[in-house]
């Protein structure tokens, strides 16, 4: 069975980050993410604050619970650098190497990296070049730090009108150039559905650089049994061919949460 991770900023969007927690754990899952360390999503925008890297540590530890991932930098670029600008390269390379010291406090290994909005007036060439060019030098230091980069796309016809990076195809084409260990891609089901469809096949083509998942109903990005997607066939399939990463729920519920993943969790085992 696919092993699964829960977001707890989308899920549980209210409380204090201990106790959301406490509650993943008290409901099975095996591993929590969150989006940022040093701000807070209050359901609507991210509002700048420092999460405490020690007692959620504490707390995860004690609960028997693990951090699969979080995020080193946003889509547009205003949090950690855009990889599709060579000007703000260092900004990225020195975001990186003030997370990986807080990953290993939280005995975290993966970083969700974005690729920063496309820059007008300048070719898709260039900007696919310094994503590469970047990620090759992120790589090394990842790399000596054992952290995977998730390379993720996302939808640009519903949640990032702007997005650099919207295919699933083109995510591939990055991260085997890039031809590292320390740099995989993120598959999110629910964005690559509104861009691409034809999930199983472009899973099956990439399962072997695909290291972590996301998901959530297409439309909406609620609850996975709402919408088009058949989620337990393609985490069945997942399953079949011998995924041994976590599957990330990254939804916004309709109902009270918990009620929202015991059904979930239900439809998935």
């Amino acid at each position: 069975m696919v092993k699964m991770s829960l977001c707890l900023e989308t899920v549980f969007p209210e409380g204090f980050f201990e106790v959301r927690i406490k509650k993943a754990a008290e409901l099975g899952f095996d591993a929590f993410e969150f989006w940022f360390i040093d701000h807070w999503f209050d359901g609507k925008r991210l509002i700048p604050r420092e999460k405490d890297v020690n007692g959620i540590a504490s707390i995860a530890k004690d609960n028997n619970i693990v951090i699969s991932d979080f995020c080193l930098n946003s889509p547009d670029g205003s949090i950690g650098g855009s990889l599709v600008k060579p000007s703000e390269r260092f900004l990225f390379i020195k975001r990186l190497e003030k997370m990986a010291p807080i990953a290993h406090k939280l005995d975290c290994q993966k970083l969700i990296t974005l690729s920063g909005n496309f820059v007008e007036g300048v070719s898709r060439e260039k900007q696919y070049n310094s994503i590469v060019t970047i990620l090759k030098e992120a790589s090394k230091i990842a790399e000596r730090e054992s952290i995977i980069l998730l390379l993720e796309p996302l939808n640009t016809l519903v949640d990032h009108p702007g997005y650099f990076l919207d295919s699933p195809n083109e995510g591939a084409e990055i991260v085997r150039e890039v031809n590292s260990s320390s740099v995989k891609l993120l598959f999110d089901c629910y964005h690559m559905q509104i861009m691409n469809g034809n999930l199983i096949t472009t899973i099956e083509k990439n399962i072997d650089i695909i290291k972590h998942f996301h998901s959530a109903g297409v439309p909406g990005r609620h609850e996975l049994f709402i919408g088009e997607l058949n989620y337990p066939n393609i985490v069945k399939h997942i399953d079949e061919l011998r995924y041994d990463g976590y599957f990330g729920l990254e939804y916004f519920p309709t109902m009270p949460s918990e009620e929202s993943l015991r059904a979930t969790l239900k439809l998935l085992k």
